[in-house]
């Protein structure tokens, strides 16, 4: 139940980033973003169901969507990170230059939240399969 509410949270801040995607990005990074939001999307539907049956497939299942969604949400965060530190041309610069980015207040407040709290809803959901798959041998 934890990782749901943790994952409402985090949706909630996403769906205000995509409702303003909508209203300025004037269609960059469709792909992205669509594929994102579906992939997190499907990765609750399955959270849900894993929820509501106790079944380990489903909670593997949300899990393994959301490795491959977050993905792509790493690539819009390091898309923003690189217009301000053009020299990170490689993934480890990358994301030297979003954590670099966060911290000195080069990106917006929600963008950072919900960059930084997808690890709450990842790493949350990884113990939850584990402790689950333990707990049924």
């Amino acid at each position: 139940m934890v990782v749901l509410v943790l994952w409402i949270i985090e949706g909630a801040v996403g769906l205000t980033l995509f409702l303003s995607w909508l209203r300025h990005a004037r269609g960059r990074g469709t792909r992205n973003v669509v594929t994102h939001l579906v992939m997190m999307l499907a990765g609750l539907a399955f959270w849900v169901w894993f929820v509501a049956s106790g079944a380990l497939l489903p909670a593997w299942t949300a899990f393994a969507i959301i490795t491959v969604g977050i993905g792509f949400g790493d690539a819009m965060l390091l898309g923003r990170a690189r217009r301000f530190s053009p020299e990170a041309t490689t993934l480890g610069k990358g994301y030297a230059a979003a954590i670099s980015a966060s911290f000195r207040g080069k990106l917006p407040g929600r963008v950072v939240f919900h960059a930084w709290f997808s690890a709450a809803v990842y790493f949350t959901c990884l113990g939850v399969c584990i402790g689950a798959t333990v707990a049924a041998v």
